[in-house]
């Protein structure tokens, strides 16, 4: 049973975010364009290495070693020095090598529950000034493009940094991925009769014809790295942030 986070263990106060609409990167099959947003709050930052270590004491299930290899893979807080102990790690750097299960069982603790894609995008397609555009904005996809380049996750700093977008979030692009609550729900698959090339063809070939803007380097990436994720997966790349109901 999970308790109750308390209000210091959670990143940043959570902002809010829309009402709006979104485009998705991949539209329903025969369905509209576009979807609503209703209005939900989001961590202005990701979940750091301290808020994350307050969990793990709260929650000792979730400790280095505790939880069933269903639930994390072997590199789940690898980069820590002991089971809830993450020795030199500085508390305010995003906390990666969490899992689906993991991040997911954070974010019910604190109250909400990580952000779906259609969420996330929607919140990562603000710019300083405007709650759309920047999947529009040539400059702002340079730079996610070369961060997507040089590795996400490679130089890790203090979560915060910068300037916040529009609905006052932080580090939603430039710092590390995110996981989202139905990662795996826009899966592109392959022809069951070419299956011996489903990967190459997943985002190379059938995604690329299905996307909604097929020049949209950034979000295709995006969507490739989630599609190539599982559940249990961990990374020193990858780590989340919280979403709440108003």
């Amino acid at each position: 049973m999970l308790l109750p986070l308390a209000v210091a263990a959670v990143s940043a106060a959570p902002v809010p975010v829309g009402p709006g609409t979104h485009q998705p990167f991949y539209p329903p099959a025969e369905g509209p364009t576009s979807v609503p947003i209703a209005a939900f709050r989001m961590d202005a930052t990701p979940v750091t290495v301290g808020a994350y270590r307050d969990f793990v004491l709260a929650h000792p299930e979730w400790q280095r070693g505790a939880p069933p290899a269903i639930f994390a893979d072997e590199g789940y807080l690898a980069a820590w020095a002991g089971p809830a102990d993450p020795g030199a790690l500085d508390a305010e750097l995003p906390v990666t090598g969490v899992s689906w299960f993991a991040a997911r069982a954070y974010c019910r603790a604190a109250g909400g529950d990580l952000p779906t894609v259609y969420q996330w995008e929607f919140a990562a397609d603000a710019t300083a000034d405007a709650p759309s555009g920047g999947r529009e904005d040539p400059e702002a996809l340079a730079r996610i493009l070369a961060w997507y380049g040089e590795g996400p996750g490679s130089s890790l700093h203090p979560v915060g940094r910068g300037r916040p977008s529009y609905w006052g979030l932080y580090d939603v692009h430039g710092l590390v991925w995110e996981w989202t609550l139905d990662f795996n729900s826009q899966l592109i698959s392959a022809d069951a009769r070419d299956a011996g090339q489903e990967q190459n063809l997943r985002f190379c070939g059938a995604g690329a014809l299905s996307a909604r803007d097929v020049e949209d380097y950034a979000s295709f990436m995006r969507f490739a790295m989630r599609s190539a994720l599982g559940a249990r997966y961990t990374t020193e790349a990858l780590g989340f942030r919280c979403a709440y109901t108003p």
